[in-house]
Order: structure tokens, then C-alpha cells, then sequence
């Protein structure tokens, strides 16, 4: 049993329970030998009992132990003491991927890219160790305070899917493989698809299937397509839709076969997101969507005990009581399955029909296609063209959307020069790319094609392509994509080749290296004719949000999603901001930034202590106030602010009176007055002696207030 303040491993100071889930609770501790703080998992009780699991936890755990990567929350210790079995791993502050989607409703596309690259580095960091996740979902990927992305739960995963005892619960099955939710075998290319599920979800806001039971949404991971992300949100460019699509393909083989080759090409969706780039292997039978056998689904509802909520009580079941539920559940499951292949029979029916009359009306001219690609017909173009989107990089909130922009018709370029043509497109709004291509017929830098015919619609930005002559002669073209500037403008330049210089901004590509290169490197091009290089400015610059009046976490999701990370937070007071909402940031709102910049906060602590103080001269009662006032009577003079603190109290005789007095709480008070008034002897004669008798009068007191106002300190 946990207790806050106990010590673990003679090392580890237990501090607070910061979190729970379905395995374990985790805790911020101390460790006192390295002075850091961390964060220990502790295996719940129910786990801890069973010794398959804890064998195959702890060896697991101790691998993951070996990894260090900048991308995962690492692994600093494995332990176990008085039957509690615990990792210490690395304490990062900040929010998972899960709440953060909730709190943005879904992601930009370059935000979910970015956070899939580094999450993809980090995986592969434990790929390259032959270390399998088996559970990426964004409940483990932390997004920290600085804006680095962190996948956690490294070797707990496999222990627990090769066991009865399972933390696959409903929100594990939405993210698991083909593969996984049938029991087979599952290696790298599960973790691939598991990832393309959650950027599915960062993308869209949703998860591609859903069910009431783990069971039916196991079986749709198996049997249904993966729904296109751009249903639900037609912006997502079409380079981001079909790396999604390539990581969730039904066959492992069909996917990335690495995270390497995944990277790569999310990294080449930042640059040019609209670009078809994407290589998908062809269909097979095997890879093919197909319906599932009644064994299949047997076997899928036994590796489904890991899958199902259990209640408590269920939790202390054995593996066999869990074959006798299932049991119980068959013929409501097979009854089930029944309507459910019926429907999707006759859907496919539908569908197939649908496929029938679009192919027979393509084939007879009925329909027409205007996004059918580019055909070229003895060395011209046909007017079936493919219309690129633009590719440059522009901020979202800057881009006009496909209806706001006016398409440009493409001139005619063929027979220009490649400086003519090139300066004609540019001044349509139109990007040309050049490719070489060797001819007897047409002279040294003519054009002989474009990729879009004259008069084609083309939105601004798009790329066309200029098939340009080399001649008869020409000279490969070094590859100095990736290099300095100089380095590449010295490396064309001594092959004779004229560079031209471009510029864009680029989040992956540093600044002052190239890009790209026109015409690409390994082509052929004669000797004199122009290479244009893109070279980075570096990371585009990053407009400051406004945080003020924010909470401290509305705060930090803002700048995440900004790229920028969160620097120091402290407290001040402030009389405009409520307390415990953000009242300064360290950068104004609207100025540009570099990306990665730490912002300072502040936290309102409301209103400050305003104080007064008093420095003053009282002068001597007046004839108004005290008409019967001798000069040189004493005087009490008590000095109180509105709110009945006293200030000042004290005895004289003699005015004004000099009073001072400092950190009063209110700008104002009252000075009273008290004294006292002897009435004349009253003379009176003595009727037994006819004397006369003086009889003092007795003091009467008396008092007055002034009103006085205090000096704000």
C-alpha cells in the first residue's frame, strides 16, 4: 500500500498521487540520490498478484529501462518492494495528446504532422532497440509545458497483451491493428497502423470506428474501411489523408514498413502538402478487405478478455470464468453478427452496382472526369488535366480557401525559351518546376511540354511543369538538395550550370540549406542552362497569441499549438485581472517570434494591498466646532480610518499637533476630539449660619469629530 511520505527503494520520497488508469497509479516522488524529481508507476494490486505477468512486466519494463530518446518518457528504474512493483520513470509536466485534442476539438494538419513526426521518432528509437509498443494511443503521448512530444508506457504494453490480464480496455481498442484484435502476431507495423489511427483522431477529432462493445469495434478494425479523413474535414491535404490511409491498410505489408520511410514522408507532406507523393504496393487477395469466419470471431471475442470493461468484482475473476461469460454471450453475439453480415451485404451489393455504372458511363463518354490525370498523345498534351492545389507554404490564416481564389487559364508556352516561360508563369501566380528531356528536334532550352495545356483553369500557386530540350548534349545535374547554399551554388557552378535563387520558410529544413532543386538532381541538362535552388529561411516566424485572462492551462495549449513553449510562471498582483488567470506574458500579443520561444507568465493574484499613510498637522479646535474650548485645556485626540482601525491616540495641550503614521488600510477616517468643560463656581448661602458657600462645578466632557484624508503610499 502507497502512502504519501514513505520511502521506496531507499531512494524514492513519495510526494502525491498524479494520476490513475486501468494498470497502475502513478505518483511524484523524490529521489534523494540524484536530487530530481520523478515520476513512479505502481502496478495495482490485482496485477501485482499475478506472477505471469509481473515476470513478463519486469522483463519487459528492464528493456525499456535501456531506452533514451528525446521523443519518450524515459525509463530510470524498475523495482519491487513489500509485493509493490513499480518503474521510476522521467516526470514530464503537461497534458496528453487525448485532452488536448478534447480541449481544441481537432488539430491543424501541420500541428497533428508535426506531433506524429516526433512521435514517430520516438517509436522508432525503440523499433531500432526491437522494442514494439502495442498500445500507441493519445492517452500515451504527453505533449510537455515546452511543447515536446513524449510516448510513454514503453514495456508495460507487451507484458500486457501477452497476458490474460490486459490494460486493452475500450479506449485501447479503437487504436489496435487488424492483427492484434484477431490474437495473431504482431510486430513494428502494428505500432505504424496504432499511430495512423491517432492521427486520424488529431485530424478529425474522432476515431475511424466505434461500437458498443470492444468486440464489434475489434471486428470493424478487421472487416470495414477506414472512412477518408477529408469526409469529415474537406482541408486536410491530400498528402496528410493518404499517409493516414497507408499506415491504417488492413495488410501489414500494404503500410510503412518502417518508421524511417514514415517520417520521411510526413516530412515531405510539411513542404508540399497537396503533392500526390505517397507509394501504395498494389491490392492482393490477401490484403484485400474481407469478411470474417465464425472461428475468427470466436477467437476474436477469447483475445477480446482483454478488451472488456470489467467491474471490480470482475477484475478478481479467473481467465476460465471469463470463457464461461463469453459462452453465455455467444448466441446474443452470433444473432448480432448475423444482421450486421446481412447489411453489409447488401451495402456491397449497392456499391458494386455504383462501380458497374460509373465504369460502363467513363467507358461510353456518359461521365466525365476533369481530375483523370495527365495523358500525353504523341508528344502532346490532352485536355483530361490534373489540376494541382498550391504547394507553397502559407499560414492557414492566411491562405483563401479554394473558392476565394481567381484560377488563371494556362497560356501557351511551348516553343518559349525556358526563361520566357518560366517568368510568363510566374507572373500568373503559377509555380513552374523544369525537367530535361533530350531532342534532335527541339533547339537547347526550348520547351517542348507543359503539364497543363493551354487554357486549362489553374488555381494561383499551382505547380506546372516545363518538359524543357537539353539537346543532343547533355551533363548530369549534381543532387545538392540538403546542402548549404554555397555548397550547392559552388558544386553547380563548377559543372557550368547558372543557379537561380528562391526562398521559403521550411519547419523541417534549416536555415540557409536547400529545399529542393530545378531540375531535380540526377537529370540530364546542357551545359549553361539554369538550376533554381529553394533555399530555408528557417522556420517561419510565430505570431504571439494573447493570453492574458486566460487560465494557466488555456494558456500553455495556446502556445503549444503555436510552437512555442512555456518559460517561468509566477504570481503578481493585478487590480484588472481575476485571480488565478493569466495578467502578463513576456511577449506582447500580434509581434512575431521564432518558433520555440519561452514566454514568461504571470498569474493573477488580484487586487494588490494599497496602503496610505498619514503626515499631518492637526490644528486646534475652532470656535465652530468647540465654542467653550480654552486654549491649554488637554485635548484627547484619536485619529480612526473608515473601517474603525485606530491610527493615532494621544494626549496634548498644545496645537497643531504633528501626526504621522504609515500602512493604513483606507484612504480616509475621522479625528474625535474629546475634552473637558469646568462650569463657574456656583455661590450659595448657608441658611443655618447665613453664610456664603462657593460650590465648584463638576467637569463636563465634551467632544467633536473632523474628517481627514490619507495619502496613498
Amino acid at each position: 500500500m502507497i502512502k504519501i511520505g514513505m520511502m521506496i527503494g531507499e531512494r524514492y520520497e513519495i510526494l502525491e498521487k498524479i494520476g490513475t488508469g486501468g494498470m497502475s497509479d502513478v505518483y511524484k516522488a523524490k529521489c534523494h540520490k540524484l536530487n530530481r524529481f520523478v515520476a513512479v508507476k505502481v502496478l495495482k494490486q490485482e496485477f501485482s498478484e499475478n506472477a505471469n505477468f509481473v515476470s513478463k512486466f519486469r522483463i519487459e519494463a528492464q528493456a525499456a529501462a535501456g531506452l533514451m530518446h528525446p521523443n519518450i518518457v524515459n525509463v530510470y528504474d524498475v523495482g519491487e518492494e513489500n509485493g509493490i512493483y513499480y518503474i521510476v520513470m522521467e516526470l514530464v509536466e503537461g497534458i496528453t495528446l487525448k485532452k488536448y485534442i478534447e480541449k481544441k476539438a481537432r488539430l491543424s494538419y501541420k500541428e497533428a504532422v508535426s506531433i506524429a513526426i516526433q512521435v514517430s521518432m520516438g517509436i522508432e528509437a525503440a523499433h531500432r532497440n526491437k522494442i514494439i509498443h502495442r498500445d500507441i494511443k493519445p492517452q500515451n503521448i504527453i505533449i510537455s509545458k515546452e511543447g515536446k512530444v513524449k510516448v510513454t508506457d514503453f514495456g508495460i504494453a507487451k507484458a500486457a497483451t501477452s497476458n490474460t490480464i490486459t490494460s486493452n480496455v475500450m479506449g485501447s481498442v479503437h487504436y489496435t491493428s487488424p492483427e492484434q484484435a484477431r490474437g495473431g502476431y504482431s510486430d513494428e507495423k502494428s505500432d505504424v497502423y496504432s499511430l495512423g489511427i491517432t492521427m486520424y483522431e488529431m485530424l478529425t477529432g474522432r476515431v475511424p470506428f466505434n461500437g458498443e462493445t470492444t468486440v464489434a469495434i475489434a471486428i470493424k478494425h478487421i472487416q470495414e474501411e477506414l472512412p477518408t479523413p477529408r469526409e469529415y474535414v474537406p482541408e486536410i491535404p491530400q498528402s496528410v489523408e493518404e499517409i493516414v490511409l497507408k499506415c491504417c491498410q488492413k495488410s501489414p505489408d500494404r503500410r510503412y514498413q518502417s518508421m524511417s520511410q514514415l517520417i520521411d514522408d510526413l516530412k515531405q507532406s510539411l513542404i508540399n502538402p497537396d503533392r500526390t507523393f505517397v507509394a501504395f504496393h498494389d491490392e492482393t487477395d490477401e490484403s484485400s478487405t474481407r469478411h470474417i469466419s465464425d472461428a475468427e470471431i470466436s477467437q476474436i471475442k477469447k483475445h477480446a478478455g482483454g478488451l472488456r470493461l470489467r467491474s471490480e468484482v470482475e477484475r478478481q475473476e479467473s481467465y476460465q470464468n471469463d470463457e464461461e461469460i463469453y459462452q453465455e454471450e455467444e448466441e446474443e453475439e452470433d444473432s448480432r453478427m448475423e444482421k450486421i453480415t446481412a447489411i453489409l451485404a447488401i451495402v456491397a451489393g449497392i456499391i458494386i452496382c455504383c462501380v458497374i455504372i460509373v465504369l460502363v458511363g467513363k467507358i461510353t463518354g456518359l461521365f466525365r472526369f476533369g481530375d483523370s490525370g495527365n495523358k500525353v498523345i504523341d508528344g502532346e498534351q490532352s485536355q483530361t488535366e490534373s489540376v494541382l492545389p498550391p504547394s507553397s507554404e502559407v499560414p492557414e490564416s492566411e491562405m483563401p480557401s479554394q473558392s476565394e481564389q481567381e484560377p488563371v487559364a494556362m497560356i501557351a508556352v511551348k516553343g518559349k525559351t525556358v526563361r520566357e516561360a518560366v517568368d510568363a508563369l510566374r507572373e500568373l501566380d503559377l509555380e513552374p518546376e523544369i525537367e530535361y528531356e533530350e531532342s534532335d528536334e527541339y533547339e537547347t532550352d526550348i520547351v517542348i511540354r507543359a503539364s497543363a495545356s493551354q487554357g486549362t483553369l489553374l488555381q494561383p500557386g499551382s505547380i506546372v511543369t516545363l518538359t524543357v530540350s537539353s539537346g543532343t548534349s547533355a551533363i548530369d545535374i549534381p543532387t545538392v538538395t540538403g546542402q548549404t547554399y554555397e555548397a550547392a551554388f559552388n558544386a553547380l557552378s563548377a559543372k557550368g550550370f547558372v543557379v537561380e535563387k528562391t526562398e521559403s520558410y521550411s519547419p523541417t529544413v534549416a536555415k540557409g540549406y536547400v529545399i529542393y532543386q530545378s531540375p531535380g538532381g540526377g537529370e540530364k541538362a546542357p551545359e549553361g542552362s539554369t538550376v533554381v535552388l529553394n533555399v530555408s529561411l528557417g522556420e517561419a516566424k510565430v505570431t504571439m497569441p494573447n493570453l492574458i485572462g486566460r487560465t494557466e492551462d488555456e494558456a500553455v495549449a495556446l502556445l503549444i499549438e503555436a510552437g512555442l513553449s512555456v518559460g517561468k510562471v509566477s504570481e503578481m498582483n493585478s487590480d484588472q485581472i481575476e485571480e488565478g488567470l493569466v495578467c502578463y506574458q513576456s511577449y506582447s500579443y500580434g509581434v512575431e517570434v521564432e518558433k520555440g520561444t519561452a514566454v514568461d507568465l504571470k498569474l493573477s493574484m488580484g487586487p494588490s494591498l494599497v496602503t496610505y499613510k498619514l503626515n499631518a498637522s492637526i490644528a486646534a479646535p475652532t470656535m465652530a466646532e468647540a465654542p467653550d474650548y480654552v486654549a491649554g485645556t488637554p485635548v484627547k485626540v484619536s485619529i480612526t480610518t473608515s473601517t474603525g482601525k485606530l491610527v493615532l491616540e494621544t494626549i496634548t495641550s498644545s496645537f497643531p499637533l504633528s501626526a504621522n503614521a504609515t500602512g493604513i488600510p483606507s484612504s480616509g477616517g475621522t479625528i474625535l476630539f474629546t475634552y473637558e468643560v469646568t462650569p463657574e463656581p456656583e455661590i450659595k448661602v448657608d441658611p443655618e449660619t447665613g453664610e456664603q458657600v462657593t460650590i465648584p462645578g463638576d467637569p463636563v466632557e465634551k467632544s467633536f469629530e473632523r474628517t481627514i484624508e490619507f495619502v496613498k503610499e
